[in-house]
């Protein structure tokens, strides 16, 4: 295995940035004044803003050694527990009324529900919430009642909704299984060589689609009241909704360029089944239930229910039951706990998260106290450094289905989800435990690590050979050192065929399947990205990887390649231009493009120019929807440190954006070291599913004043 890319291998790219010509550049129209001094104004105003929040942060550590915080999405969570509490039998509790005072508070003045804060109607996740609140007895004549009904008709109606909310419709008999999009168990034995087989399906769909595929099957159904049914959200009727689902649409708008019309088979298809289903024709469906319900039952084993992650947890309780699995049984008591620990109790509601960030949470939190200055030896390090070793993945997992040549590695987001390790939680633990190896022997410490592995050698810069004293130094932090190169040789070996990376598997981007009709949750597959490209190569340039490295040649060309025509880049998992382009800035200068580089320099200018007049940056998830918005929105303390980082990380720290930015966070800090954030910055899946991650705002603040502290000092 060639990691090293030492030697002959040339980068195809020109850094020097000397000539502009060929490039289409942004800058600003004059050049912008700097601070006279080179240093920040108030210094010590900085210094006590890092204190603060240090201070918070340390105490905010458990006694495991991790940190993690609320992560939060929308009351589609709240709707669905009350829906599967209605097939359960279960909505006369305490538990489901008081969800249903959560979704109350969360009705937006317009009468319906968003995706996020100040976001538009959105219809699926308002007709649950109101569907929700008929269960667990509030009356349709209420105000509040009849102006969400109000809305939701005004949108279209409930024929609008996506094919997940249609299940839920089916499953508690307002519309039939004909209505709803096929999910045949039949799908898992299709081969891993056709084009369409569960493991081109994004990792978080599989673990959707085989529990779904289980209930299609079964075909559940739990008959309501008639009291509590939604016809009145229908424009015409539940009985006249269409068979199949309209067009759905990906994140880039495709549509079918080539003969064949993606969107007219994939229907055919799907009445198809419904026609053998229909004159019971399955001459493989006890062989596929029976594969489907191994599948689901074998990832239990080592994960906080299914996948980790809330709408598998759900799906996969209720083809619990379709399999004959009573209140009682230990996989059902199992997952129900694990919807438990999701929830957070208030005196007068309960709400859940999608899944808890424990991995994420710490990695950052690490990386953002030793940029604030705590040193690699300190006790709540050298827990964090443990707690994350504990989480690595030593198994194979679905990632392996598709690449089975990479040995196990790497980690994941939640506590347990060991099938189901990502690129991203991955590069951000490795940055992090190289932050917890003592720094004044990081040139023995790497050469060390390097001769745990002949392979890794050429891609350590500096002394190569291993003396006898650091042999003994290392062997205190060896496991860090073996956790890194496997961690390493994982997210190589992850690369896909275009250059980028995209979290769970390799080459998953079979367009295609974005056609089929229960795909119209934008995330069926995992393609490359910008931001988490870009982060991969940060922490390959972190422990020494140089640009001429064969595997960032591709990366870099992969990136260059998606700059946006200003110099911005997309952003996939944060919102959105602002988290892409910093992110990708801060890879590209790790590596060692200079700041002189116009692609550089569009992305500065960029960033500038989208500061707003209080010194801050902000950015709206409907940046998504319509990219004129990028940049533009309500400012938030993440999205100001992102886009300090970025700036910071292209030699911008003695630049008037810089100190604004940095002015704009010391005001707006609260006295116990925290800053207010509601805003959703956090993406799960574009135009579907955000996120607010309650650390965002602590810990990316605390890396961007501890790093232009660092730098005003010359570190």
């Amino acid at each position: 295995m060639d990691v090293g890319g030492q030697g002959d291998h040339r980068s195809r790219f020109e850094f020097s940035g000397a000539s502009r010509s060929g490039h289409d550049a942004a800058g600003p129209t004059k050049p912008e004044p700097e601070l006279k001094s080179g240093r920040f104004a108030g210094d010590d105003l900085l210094e006590q803003a890092i204190g603060r929040t240090r201070d918070y942060l340390l105490s905010q550590q458990h006694e495991q050694g991790y940190w993690v915080a609320e992560l939060e999405g929308d009351t589609i969570l709240e709707s669905e527990y009350i829906l599967l509490l209605a097939f359960l039998g279960k909505t006369d509790t305490e538990t489901a009324r008081l969800a249903g005072n959560y979704l109350r508070k969360h009705q937006t003045p317009g009468g319906g529900w968003a995706a996020y804060p100040g976001g538009p109607l959105e219809i699926s996740g308002s007709v649950k919430a109101y569907f929700a609140l008929k269960l667990v007895g509030h009356s349709p004549e209420a105000d509040y009642m009849i102006r969400a009904r109000d809305a939701i008709l005004a949108a279209g109606g409930a024929e609008k909704v996506n094919s997940f909310t249609r299940f839920y419709l089916a499953l508690l008999d307002i519309i039939s299984y004909e209505q709803v999009p096929a999910v045949p168990p039949e799908l898992i034995l299709l081969p891993n060589w056709s084009p369409i087989n569960i493991y081109e399906m994004s990792a978080w769909s599989r673990t959707i689609v085989i529990p779904l595929s289980i209930l299609w099957a079964h075909r559940p159904c739990h008959p309501i009241a008639d009291e509590h049914r939604i016809d009145e959200l229908f424009v015409n009727s539940p009985q006249e909704l269409p068979a199949s689902m309209g067009s759905s649409e990906t994140l880039d708008d495709m549509q079918s360029d080539t003969w064949l019309d993606w969107d007219k088979f994939f229907r055919r298809v799907d009445a198809g089944f419904k026609f053998l289903e229909r004159n019971r024709i399955k001459p493989l469906r006890k062989r596929a239930l029976k594969k489907a319900t191994a599948w689901m039952e074998e990832r239990f084993a080592g994960s906080d229910g299914l996948g980790a992650i809330f709408p598998p947890i759900v799906w996969s309780l209720i083809a619990l039951k379709c399999l004959g699995h009573d209140d009682e049984s230990p996989d059902v008591v199992r997952a129900m706990d694990e919807l438990d620990k999701l929830m957070i109790r208030d005196e007068d509601s309960i709400r859940l998260q999608p899944c808890k960030s424990p991995v994420w949470d710490t990695a950052l939190t690490t990386i953002a106290l030793r940029d604030a200055g705590v040193s690699a030896d300190h006790p709540a390090i050298q827990r964090s450094a443990q707690w994350l070793l504990s989480k690595e993945v030593r198994q194979a997992g679905d990632w392996q289905t598709l690449n089975s040549h990479l040995q196990p590695a790497g980690w994941f987001f939640e506590f347990n989800n060991q099938f189901y390790p990502d690129v991203d939680d991955t590069i951000m633990v490795i940055m992090a435990l190289r932050k917890t190896l003592p720094p004044e022997h990081e040139a023995e410490f790497y050469a060390a690590y390097s001769a745990f592995d002949g392979e890794m050698a050429a891609v350590i810069s500096g002394n190569k050979s291993l003396k006898s004293a650091a042999v003994s130094q290392v062997e205190s932090v060896r496991p860090v050192l073996e956790a890194i190169n496997r961690g390493t040789r994982w997210v190589l070996g992850m690369q896909n065929s275009d250059g980028g990376w995209g979290a769970f598997d390799v080459d998953n981007n079979r367009e295609i399947l974005t056609r089929v009709p229960f795909a119209d949750h934008n995330a069926m597959i995992d393609p490359s990205w910008p931001d988490i490209t870009a982060r991969v190569v940060e922490m390959l340039a972190q422990i020494g990887f140089s640009k001429e490295h064969p595997q960032i040649i591709r990366a870099l060309e992969y990136v260059f390649e998606h700059q946006e025509t200003d110099h911005c880049w997309f952003g996939r998992w944060g919102v959105n231009y602002i988290y892409g382009t910093w992110q990708t800035v801060v890879g590209l200068r790790e590596i060692g493009v200079p700041s002189h580089d116009p692609r550089i320099e569009g992305a500065v200018a960029w960033l500038k120019s989208t500061q707003q007049s209080c010194g801050g940056w902000g950015e709206t998830p409907q940046s998504y929807d319509d990219p004129s918005l990028r940049g533009q929105g309500e400012v938030t303390p993440s999205q100001t440190a992102w886009a300090l980082l970025g700036l910071l990380s292209a030699g911008e720290e003695n630049s008037v954006a810089v100190q604004r930015g940095i002015d704009y966070l010391i005001d707006t800090q609260l006295p116990d070291g925290t800053w207010d954030e509601s805003q959703f910055t956090g993406t799960g899946f574009p135009r579907v599913f955000y996120l607010r991650y309650h650390y965002y705002r602590l810990y990316f603040p605390l890396m961007a004043l501890g790093r232009a502290a660092a730098l005003r000092a010359g570190k």
